[in-house]
């Protein structure tokens, strides 16, 4: 399985990444914003799904998962939420917008594991 973190703390980052390879997973990228993760995107192919952060500077989550989506050649990157925006609205935002999923932070590793279907 290939993930993608995008998250603009590099401490979230190294929080997921233990616990994606306590989970068995190896191949895993990171980005600490939106464009980045779409440089990482243009350059790497087979990915399974982005783990997304809402709240990120340069580029946030919500748009850059509404870039994602717009481009067909990512459709079948399952993208999932993982951010501490709780709200009812912001929920159904994300939904609208193409995610596949929502995790709110902090979330144990068997949540995550639920998520990721391992």
């Amino acid at each position: 399985m290939r993930i993608l973190l995008v998250d603009d703390s590099s401490t979230m980052r190294r929080i997921q990444k233990t616990q994606l390879t306590n989970l068995g997973v190896t191949d895993i990228f990171e980005a600490g914003d939106g464009e980045a993760a779409l440089g990482v995107l243009a350059n790497t192919t087979g990915l399974d799904y982005i783990l997304l952060d809402w709240n990120m500077p340069v580029m946030d989550g919500l748009t850059f998962l509404k870039r994602v989506r717009e481009d067909g050649t990512y459709s079948k990157v399952k993208v999932v939420m993982c951010t501490s925006e709780s709200e009812k609205e912001r929920v159904f935002e994300a939904l609208k917008a193409g995610a596949n999923d929502y995790i709110v932070k902090p979330f144990t590793p068997e949540a995550l594991k639920e998520k990721l279907k391992l």
